[in-house]
């Protein structure tokens, strides 16, 4: 454990470091604003038009919306610019004036959002603004990322740090990552204990346990699991020393405690790499419970990070001759029912030692933090200043300061004088810096020379380069782009535009993929989406996971393919394994191995994110779908806009119950659900584009009727643009395509910044998608817009401290 002199000086380091904290930036550089001009005549010809088309609505009097238009002057927008980026949003997506509710042409609507455009830039170039995000915190999955960069070992940030809060969608705003006297402490608690099993000081003994989800079927081969087997699981687990483990498994049981499924003739595999470690018998040696240690089997294994594979042997490919129709959720009927076959399931893996544990000598994560070992003790003091010199370079992503390194040395050396050997004054050297401030916090201070010169300063290219890396990998730089940083390169003609490439290009890059698109497009919120059983038997954990990998393969083959980010809504290709393939009624897919194929003409409702099971899944409910949610995901995430919350006293909806007259659809109790006129205006956006997806159910499974009756799938947009169906929706709303690309400019550039999209950098997202566009807009174009934006290199002056928790960073 880290001693409280060495806790004393990491709370204390990361308060002086808050404190000093500075940040707001404004634009230079070669990246300019457009220049442009509005011809005073232009003026009075917008104002004619917001008085025709919405001043009835939005005036003094009523104040629909909050927003009063009847006194807006026209010629001083930027004095109340967040009003005027707020009509340009609803123009452009085509949303107001509300339905019902006389419209101007295309032409006079082209005119007033350019025009308005226009002079909001210009007003916005003269005078820009460029928040910073402030003292950003590593996020759970950035500091594991960051770990496994720096000493190549995984470790799962969630036995050592509690679950980040989210803001503007994303986990990664600096704003919402708090520090608390709690969280302090874990840090310091993860940083002693990491340390430890890096150097393979981890020598006691503990257990882990990795547990299946409860819906997770397995009667069948398994994406990654070693072939000719069936069902079970794959952990990456990290052994700290060489030493004995002993390894042991519980089975899925019935209530009752009988074995679920016929255990005649099954064998259970475990192999440790591949090399097959032990065979149980499964009907002579299935633990009853997880303290059950009769079976339990005992083996030397090496230290380091090795795949543990726990799987049946697949006896038997033959499909089973059963009357009775076979769910694909294994678990729909409880225990053995009879006329179905039902096999064994592995419900749990435990991994317990090291019994008899010894340091080893040679690992990969040993071998990276050992970069010299001393042969006398006068060669270990150069050695440490050169071992943890280097890691805290790479951990602090710049040349470590000398303050941060006096402490890391110094806890060396008590370590030596408390009798620890060389190793263990590295390891107490490593706690410090991985509960650093320094690591765990990226900042970036104003220059001194600049602080009361200029209301703005440029990034330096350190801090420059770890936004970049954060942003595309969610973790520190690596070596190449650290030493152009470090060389004050990174400014250089098309360097920056060649560094962007090579890191979408990286594998590194599928951090982006999961963490982006996973809480951009909900991904992550599949993991607790559940079905009731009776209505949808074939929902399972199978099935979850599908959607999500289908998802973030789509999506990366956006990114990695650098193609027209609109191919996010009409591509007419997806990914599927055979069980996927199967619910979509995808033929000629078999196995277990994800792999593209072509959508034709008959599968022209799945093209695209609306197609995807994954969105109309998070979409539903447990028992039901929903028009709302459905439609309410499309208006924020493919148009940018946000519909209100309900008004009080909105009625409840009314479910079908079972009980009276026949079941009513869908649309006929939303219909009911949505008379009142307060109600009205806001469904009206939502509803049509919802009643459009019904044709999916609760499950993201394709239907043509409910409750017996055909659906009718037919809607209405705000503009009057008719259509029928999933297919003819994406053909109405490709009309707004530029909208969408716009949207998913302001989600990256949020993610990027870590920080909310402000109606102040409006501008910069025009002039990021006007420039994409002309590039095709393929994704790099709106990615590497978003890097050479005065936005992202550039800090405006703070006038104020930012507040500390001082109560959590100043404790002994």
């Amino acid at each position: 454990m880290m001693n409280k002199r060495a806790r004393r000086m990491t709370v204390g380091a990361a308060a002086v470091l808050l404190l000093t904290v500075t940040a707001r930036s404004q634009s230079g550089g070669p990246w300019q604003a457009p220049t442009v001009f509005a011809a005073a005549e232009d003026a009075t010809r917008e104002k004619a038009v917001l008085d025709q088309y919405c001043v009835g609505c939005h005036n003094q009097r009523l104040m629909s919306g909050g927003l009063r238009l009847d006194d807006l002057d026209i010629a001083r927008i930027g004095d109340r610019a967040e009003v005027g980026e707020k009509i340009v949003r609803k123009l452009r997506a085509g949303v107001m004036p509300p339905p019902d509710v006389k419209r101007p042409d295309k032409a006079t609507y082209e005119f007033l959002a350019g025009s308005l455009e226009k002079r909001l830039d210009l007003v916005a170039s003269a005078n820009p603004i460029y928040t910073p995000p402030g003292p950003h915190r590593l996020n759970r999955r950035e500091y594991a990322n960051a770990i496994y960069d720096l000493l190549e070992m995984e470790v799962d940030p969630g036995n050592f740090l509690p679950v980040d809060d989210t803001s503007d969608g994303f986990d990664n705003i600096a704003s919402a990552l708090n520090t608390s006297p709690a969280l302090v402490e874990s840090y310091v608690s993860a940083a002693a204990k990491i340390s430890r099993l890096a150097l393979g000081h981890e020598t006691s003994a503990s257990q882990k346990v990795y547990v299946a989800a409860s819906d997770l079927s397995q009667t069948h081969h398994m994406e990654g699991m070693e072939f000719g087997t069936r069902g079970g699981m794959v952990a990456r687990h990290y052994f700290p020393v060489d030493g004995i483990y002993a390894f042991n498994w519980t089975p899925v049981r019935s209530n009752a405690g009988g074995l679920h499924g016929d255990a005649t003739g099954e064998r259970l595999e475990l192999t440790v790499d591949g090399e097959r470690i032990k065979i149980w018998n499964v009907a002579a040696e299935a633990p009853r419970n997880g303290s059950d240690t009769r079976f339990e089997y005992r083996v030397p294994i090496r230290a380091g990070l090795r795949t543990v594979e726990l799987s049946f042997i697949a006896r038997d490919l033959i499909p089973n001759d059963d009357f009775n129709r076979y769910f694909d959720r294994a678990f729909h009927l409880p225990g053995n029912v009879g006329g179905f076959t039902f096999v064994p399931h592995v419900n749990a893996l435990s991994i317990t030692g090291p019994f008899d544990g010894r340091r080893p000598d040679r690992t990969v994560t040993r071998d990276l933090i050992l970069v010299c070992r001393p042969a006398k003790v006068s060669e270990e003091a150069a050695c440490a200043k050169r071992i943890l010199t280097g890691l805290a370079t790479k951990a602090f992503r710049k040349p470590a300061p000398a303050a941060s390194m006096q402490a890391v040395l110094a806890e060396y050396q008590v370590a030596r004088q408390e009798g620890g050997d060389f190793e263990m004054g590295i390891e107490r050297g490593l706690q410090m810096i991985l509960s650093d401030p320094e690591f765990i916090y990226r900042t970036e201070v104003a220059p001194a020379s600049t602080r009361d010169k200029t209301p703005s300063y440029a990034l330096n290219d350190l801090e420059l380069a770890s936004r970049l890396s954060f942003f595309l990998w969610s973790s520190i730089p690596d070596e190449e782009l650290r030493a152009i940083a470090v060389q004050g390169k990174l400014r250089a003609p098309g360097t920056l535009e060649k560094q962007v490439k090579r890191m979408l290009a990286d594998p590194r890059s599928g951090e982006f993929v999961r963490n982006f698109a996973g809480q951009w497009l909900q991904l992550r919120n599949l993991q607790s989406v559940v079905r009731v059983d009776e209505q949808f038997p074939n929902f399972d954990d199978n099935l979850r996971r599908a959607f999500r990998t289908e998802t973030e393969m789509f999506f990366e083959s956006i990114v990695r393919e650098d193609r027209n980010v609109v191919d996010l809504l009409t591509a007419d290709y997806t990914f599927v394994d055979e069980r996927l393939a199967k619910y979509y009624g995808i033929p000629g897919v078999y196995g277990s191995r994800f792999r593209r194929v072509q959508l034709g003409p008959e599968l022209d409702y799945r093209r695209g994110l609306l197609g995807k099971g994954s969105m109309l899944a998070v979409t539903a409910n447990a028992d039901r779908t929903s028009p709302v949610r459905r439609g309410k995901w499309v208006l924020i995430n493919m148009l940018g806009v946000i519909p209100p919350d309900p008004p009080p006293g909105v009625p409840a909806f009314k479910e079908n119950t079972g009980r009276g007259p026949a079941p009513a659809t869908m649309r006929d109790r939303m219909e009911q659900h949505r008379v009142s006129p307060t109600c009205a205006t806001c469904h009206k956006m939502m509803d049509p584009i919802g009643f459009a997806l019904e044709a999916f159910d609760a499950a993201g499974g394709y239907r043509a009727t409910e409750a017996g009756r055909k659906l009718d799938l037919t809607g209405t947009l705000v503009d009057g643009t008719k259509f029928d169906g999933p297919a003819q929706l994406r053909q109405a709303l490709l009309t707004y395509s530029p909208r969408f690309v716009e949207t998913l400019t302001e989600r990256l550039m949020t993610y990027a910044l870590g920080r909310g999209v402000k109606y102040y950098d409006m501008p910069t997202v025009r002039k990021v998608t006007a420039d994409a566009n002309a590039k095709g807009d393929r994704f790099s174009a709106i990615v590497l817009g978003i890097v050479e934006s005065p936005v992202f290199q550039r800090n405006q002056i703070m006038t104020s401290t930012p507040e500390v928790n001082r109560t959590a960073l100043n404790r002994p």
